[in-house]
């Protein structure tokens, strides 16, 4: 079976204003742990949706799975830990995300639907001040993924 990964940040990248201070990602990684509590990183989003539009076929005919990872240390200095390894039995899918301005005011639109920013930003597990420093740079003419580790869907 194919294996796709995804890294999971520890720390905010030196683009952020938060530069080097730890995201909690890993804590807030939405997965039942031994409990079957959630926690509340329900998705990442990320650029290339075209990309993740083919591997997420492969998931979904279960010729593939996603890994959830973390570095240990320093990013591509470092091991990598798994978190949780997810396949199309966790219901994980894509949704595309495009930010479109009108009128000098961003709008959010995932899959057609309008989806606001604090949901966005809340559900990727940083508060919206973070969320808008995260994305500042990403060439908002492309179409972004998200990519929904549960169930939930906008």
């Amino acid at each position: 079976m194919k294996t796709y990964v995804i890294t999971l940040s520890r720390k905010f990248p030196a683009t952020h204003k938060r530069h080097g201070e730890p995201t909690d990602f890993r804590d807030k990684f939405s997965y039942p742990d031994s409990n079957g509590m959630v926690s509340k990183k329900l998705h990442t989003i990320r650029a290339n949706y075209t990309l993740w539009a083919k591997r997420f076929e492969k998931i979904a005919a279960g010729e593939a799975c996603l890994s959830v990872r973390q570095w240990t240390g320093a990013p591509y200095r470092s091991k990598q830990e798994e978190l949780a390894r997810l396949t199309r039995e966790d219901g994980i899918s894509i949704q595309c995300l495009e930010i479109v301005n009108i009128d000098g005011c961003d709008m959010y639109i995932v899959d057609g639907y309008n989806v606001s920013l604090s949901s966005l930003a809340f559900n990727d597990g940083l508060s919206i001040d973070d969320w808008l420093e995260w994305f500042k740079d990403y060439d908002r003419t492309k179409p972004l993924v998200i990519i929904n580790f549960t169930k939930r869907r906008y």
